[in-house]
């Protein structure tokens, strides 16, 4: 009988040991459900103080998950296996994503803070009647630059970056779209062009600007251009601000040729397993003054119409960062231009990247 007992224990035991494993397995994996939801998100791209707030709120606990790429966020998404509830792609990500199949549609009647949203913003291009998705964030794609460190002179055009006076002084951000988009634009070309011939000349220029360029990097570019490491950086908005705010003697220029007008947004993927629970982040993010905090702590503007009542007057009133409408007409948003061609973006912009060994 003791025996007995000894296995039933041994066993029960062991059954335990297991589920606590399995269930720790399905927490890193991104298994949401029930009072759980796996947010994917961008790098430091959320106030932690808002996660929490969501918690205690709705006691649904929120498993954080990061991506680097677009393109890294869509491959994930479309394996499979793992559960992501809510994800913040940008705009052409999400129209390709559509296509795919990759998205479940929003019930809007559980996001009433919708409304809350500037209508310049809504029903735009890549999702009309946001069926799919709900802004987060928006901005530019830019240069910082120092003017300690470059005398006095300011920058302005693309065509700038090329001064022989500015030999290992700039950084750039690790982006296909963004690199390849800035030798097109210093072309005056479209930053969504296919003809071949185009992009072989903007590959072909950007390889003439090697000798400027001290490093191609990730996040660690804020770091790098608040110590003065480079004089110049490509960068997008949000990290222009908070870059800036480190170091006085930086500025945030969107150059005259033209460059990105970009939007990221929440959406539900179609491995979501709490949709419920998917809606009510999405909502709570709507609320104004959480999207002031928000939009405070990641230094990205916000499209929340109401939030900007509750956000400093010196971050709503820098036309840098909150420009006129009227004033950026001159800058594009990325269309999703296919596998085919994005892979041959891709592929320049490794070579570019060789062309530098």
């Amino acid at each position: 009988m003791r025996r007995l007992v000894q296995w039933f224990l041994a066993v029960f035991t062991a059954a335990m040991v297991l589920l606590y494993l399995s269930e720790r397995l399905n927490e890193m994996e991104g298994y949401a459900g029930g009072n759980t939801i796996t947010v994917y998100n961008w790098g430091d791209y959320i106030d932690p103080k808002l996660i929490q707030a969501f918690e205690k709120k709705t006691g649904i606990k929120v498993i954080y998950q990061t991506f680097d790429s677009n393109e890294a966020m869509m491959a994930k998404i479309a394996q499979g296996g793992t559960t992501f509830d809510v994800a913040v792609p940008s705009e052409y990500a999400i129209s390709k994503m559509k296509e795919e199949g990759l998205l479940v549609p929003l019930d809007h009647s559980k996001l009433p803070n919708l409304k809350y949203i500037d209508p310049r913003f809504l029903n735009l291009s890549f999702d009309p009647n946001n069926r799919y998705s709900v802004p987060y964030f928006w901005g530019t794609v830019g240069i910082v630059y120092n003017r300690k460190m470059l005398g006095g002179k300011s920058i302005t055009s693309w065509n700038d970056l090329w001064s022989r006076d500015l030999r290992n002084q700039i950084l750039l951000v690790d982006g296909a779209r963004e690199v390849i988009g800035m030798g097109l634009n210093s072309l005056h070309y479209s930053l969504n062009d296919t003809n071949k011939a185009h992009l072989q000349q903007a590959k072909k220029k950007l390889d003439a600007l090697m000798p400027n360029v001290k490093a191609i990097v990730g996040d660690e570019i804020k770091l790098l251009l608040a110590n003065e490491e480079a004089a110049i950086g490509v960068v997008w908005s949000g990290d222009a601000a908070e870059i800036i705010s480190e170091n006085d003697h930086l500025d945030y220029v969107v150059p005259k040729e033209g460059s990105n007008l970009w939007f990221d947004n929440m959406v539900i993927p179609k491995t979501a397993k709490n949709i419920k629970g998917a809606h009510e982040f999405i909502n709570f993010m709507l609320d104004p003054k959480n999207a002031a905090k928000n939009a405070e702590y990641v230094g990205y503007s916000t499209p929340n119409k109401k939030a900007l009542d509750y956000l400093p007057k010196e971050i709503t009133n820098d036309k840098r960062f909150y420009p006129d409408f009227d004033s950026i007409g001159h800058l594009e948003v990325y269309k999703n231009l296919g596998k085919r061609m994005l892979a041959y973006y891709n592929e320049l912009f490794l070579e570019f990247k060789m062309h530098r060994k």
